[in-house]
């Protein structure tokens, strides 16, 4: 199985430094991360020695830390399951969801998620990685999402999530247009009373801005842009909903039409990260599904 290690070439500037220093400052390493790896045999190395993190480095040793776990710690049981992957790295890998597919485990559903469709990758593949998402889409919703395969990935990747780091850009197809051809909501979002499940919008809520920029009008419906600033649950679907033009096929917050779709009309169409290691950008896009797209007469696709 491949482990995932970060090293560092210890330049004469750092020379001398606690290798907790090091880690921490030089790496961006938190203390939980470090608290996971520090007891394995390989964990923490100075020139392939382990060390405790108090030993002071020098020019030109090579500090390396274990970043992916031996033994996968989340409890997501592999799976064999359609994975629509657009990108992998050995720290991140960005996937197509397709609608239908919960992102993560839960109740009624141990073996049929993203997740375990992961697990089952990394099995198949030699990887040893262990699920750590980042952020979620709703189980009816499609396109990109991206999960982290270690600990210290998706830390630094959460803490991009809402900011101008982590861009992520929506389509849907709406019963009816926005007020304006592009704005922004701006109405905190709370549980409806009464409602495990169901979202309102109301002035004990938590804040949530969702920004819209209409694309095109379908006749009875429109194609709408939107980025997310906040990211409630159930956002995009209640803040439409609220302006009046409910996402097409939303059976909760708006008007359920199977015949049309069989879901709620929303893809996650673009994503733009930082790489929590490399610090490069990244940008990915996915295209509309099949049946959203037919809700699209032909002349109007571009």
């Amino acid at each position: 199985m491949s482990a995932r290690y970060l090293t560092l070439k210890i330049a004469p500037e750092l020379a001398g430094q606690e290798v907790n220093t090091l880690l921490r400052r030089t790496l961006g390493l938190s203390g939980s991360v470090l608290r996971r790896v520090k007891w394995l045999e390989d964990g923490i190395t100075l020139d392939g020695v382990r060390v405790n993190v108090r030993v002071r480095g020098s020019e030109g040793q090579t500090l390396a830390v274990r970043l992916t776990d031996p033994t996968p710690t989340s409890g997501v049981v592999p799976a064999e399951g359609p994975l629509d992957i657009v990108y992998e790295d050995p720290d991140l890998v960005v996937v197509n969801k397709a609608p239908g597919v919960l992102v993560h485990p839960g109740h009624g559903h141990f073996d049929d998620t993203l997740g375990n469709f992961l697990m089952y990758h990394y099995k198949m593949t030699g990887d040893e990685s262990d699920f750590h998402p980042v952020h979620r889409l709703d189980r009816g919703t499609s396109g990109l999402v991206v999960v982290a395969k270690h600990a210290h990935a998706q830390e630094k990747l959460k803490n991009q999530l809402h900011t101008g780091d982590f861009r992520r850009v929506y389509l849907a197809v709406c019963d009816g247009a926005p007020p304006q051809p592009g704005g922004t909501v701006d109405a905190p979002i709370g549980r409806l009373d009464g409602s495990l499940t169901a979202r309102e919008v109301r002035p004990d809520g938590r804040p949530a801005r969702t920004h819209y920029k209409l694309l095109q009008t379908l006749g009875p419906r429109a194609l709408v842009e939107l980025e997310l600033e906040t990211g409630r649950t159930h956002q995009i679907r209640v803040h439409m909903a609220h302006i009046g033009c409910p996402l097409t096929g939303d059976f909760l917050y708006g008007r359920e039409n199977r015949a049309l779709i069989a879901r709620p009309a929303l893809h996650s169409a673009r994503l733009e990260l930082t790489h929590p290691i490399t610090g490069d950008r990244l940008a990915f896009s996915a295209p509309l599904p099949t049946d959203m797209a037919a809700l699209i007469p032909e002349e109007n696709i571009s």
